[in-house]
């Protein structure tokens, strides 16, 4: 009997997908690159995944798990094959305890979906990625996502108390607990989350949440120098008061979503910073005052503040219409998110500029700024092989220019398959080492 018999035997008729029509959409993931699996298994419970672990383990074939397949760094491509483990389709619990400021869910569960719970209760998920509306937590938690949140409440592991993981072998562990302190041991929960993938599969996690501010202040400024808009974000963050979002988007990007989706956003304008502030309704009338004087002492443009809700949400969901709008200017978005000290935003604007000049290539420029984490997107066509060499050229100077100015490969995509030939920049032989290690001891197979 081979594996793929064997798999279907053990696993629920329907469930396992073997024909090239319903293999083929789990090749491919919000990033670029194509990888077909051998099989797809849509997991409803954590017995199955148990199941596929242990087949899988005893015949030494690779597992992929997945979510929604938005990641934008090739987290869940198949490259050597093998099983695609999607757990979209495992029941959506979203477990509430207010008293405790903790909520336990399921991998399938979309992340916006656990926010909107904690609100009926006053509180909030802070972790807020764009994507949030289509994308699930047991991806987040994989990846390690942010969003413009992060700047103020930090990244999903910031806000992981507790896991239930399967392991490659198929046995269930669980790391931490539901307390907000658990110093028992080492922190495998931080270890699994950001893995990727790699050292297991989650199935449940217990999360933290958090009093929702009463009040929110929504401020846009626009600047005719970049470099200008970026010393604005390093002097604000300086100055004693921090955002809960601050949001940069270069002229290309806002002329890309006024043709998207216009609202009025100032096409002329070099660069804009999108400022939300949060927090008692009065210490946001100082701290607003703040910000427009130094945003005013930067040589700020223009200072708009939207007089209603639906202004300030108008303007969030612009931002969030960035990565569509370009996607419409060339078939092709090569999307990084390269991260810099803050105060190393103005260099690293400098340094694209140069990349985009020397290469060739159009480079976008959007991102939570507030904590140094910047989107380039190099707009491209797959089809034109000299256009691609050009870009991937502009990609590797991207990481060594972030690297240099003391940077981070990614603040919040992942490694994946995008980025793994640069892993060693980052971390050294010794350190990617290390990684090999950590991996060997979980996953011997």
């Amino acid at each position: 009997m081979t594996w793929l018999q064997e798999l279907e035997n053990c696993i629920t008729e329907g469930q396992v997908l073997t024909s090239l029509a319903n293999r083929y959409s789990y090749s491919f993931d919000a990033s670029f690159g194509e990888h077909l699996p051998e099989a797809v298994v849509k997991v409803k419970q954590k017995q199955e995944v148990v199941q596929v672990l242990k087949l899988a383990n005893k015949h030494l074939i690779p597992v992929y798990p997945r979510g929604s397949g938005t990641c934008l760094s090739g987290g869940p491509l198949p490259v050597h094959g093998g099983i695609v483990l999607d757990l979209s389709q495992f029941p959506k619990k979203i477990d509430m305890r207010p008293e405790d400021l903790t909520v336990t869910v399921t991998p399938s569960v979309l992340t916006a979906k656990i926010n909107d719970e904690a609100e009926k209760h006053g509180l909030m998920y802070a972790p807020d990625p764009s994507s949030a509306h289509v994308a699930t937590i047991g991806g987040n938690l994989a990846e390690n996502s942010g969003g413009p949140r992060g700047l103020k409440y930090g990244v999903t592991k910031d806000h992981v108390l507790g896991l239930e993981v399967v392991t490659p072998e198929g046995d269930v562990i669980r790391t931490g607990g539901q307390t907000i302190k658990n110093v028992t041991g080492y922190d495998l929960t931080k270890l699994i989350v950001g893995s990727e993938g790699t050292l297991g599969v989650i199935v449940e996690a217990t999360l933290k949440l958090m009093p929702k501010p009463p009040a929110v202040q929504t401020m846009m400024i626009a600047f005719s120098n970049v470099r200008k808009a970026g010393e604005a974000i390093s002097k604000t963050l300086t100055s004693g008061i921090l955002p809960a979002k601050m949001e940069f988007m270069d002229q290309a990007c806002i002329q890309a979503v006024e043709n998207f989706q216009p609202i009025g956003l100032p096409v002329d304008a070099a660069a804009i910073i999108i400022v939300e502030l949060d927090g008692h309704p009065e210490a946001l009338q100082v701290e607003r005052k703040i910000v427009e004087e130094i945003m005013n002492d930067m040589g700020a443009e223009d200072i708009i503040i939207p007089k209603t809700d639906k202004e300030a949400k108008d303007l969030w969901h612009a931002r969030k219409q960035v990565s569509p709008a370009i996607a419409k200017i060339k078939p092709t978005k090569v999307s990084e998110d390269a991260t810099v000290p803050r105060s190393k935003i103005p260099d690293f604007m400098d340094r694209l500029q140069a990349i985009k000049e020397k290469h060739k290539v159009e480079i976008v420029v959007f991102g939570h700024a507030g904590d140094g984490n910047l989107h380039p997107n190099i707009l491209c066509d797959q089809r034109d092989a000299e256009e691609m060499k050009r870009a991937e050229l502009a990609v590797e100077e991207m990481f060594e220019a972030a690297l240099e100015l003391g940077g981070t490969l990614s603040g919040e995509h992942g490694i994946g398959t995008m980025k793994a030939p640069f892993l060693e920049l980052e971390l050294g032989e010794v350190g990617v080492d290390m990684t090999k290690r950590i991996k060997d001891a979980w996953d011997p197979n």
